[in-house]
């Protein structure tokens, strides 16, 4: 895995434990380090987006190696 993958994998928990916040007890915590839509929790947002839509990308290799093997197999 690439130092961007990680990075970005890491970037997906934070955002997922931040909703888990969010959902089970009603705090924000980048509202409540960064300030409510502020430029920098907005920025912390964005960031976090960027990376889950990365962390899509990485669901491919996986499906097609699938595929290559199920063909593999059908061909055998």
């Amino acid at each position: 895995m690439t130092a961007i993958a990680k990075t970005a994998l890491a970037l997906v928990v934070v955002g997922a434990l931040n909703w888990l916040l969010v959902g089970a007890f009603n705090i924000d915590l980048v509202a409540a380090l960064f300030g409510h839509m502020s430029l920098l929790a907005r920025t912390v947002y964005v960031v976090v987006g960027v990376a889950g839509l990365y962390c899509l990308s990485l669901f491919r290799p996986a499906a097609a190696a699938t595929r290559v093997r199920e063909e593999y197999k059908r061909v055998a």
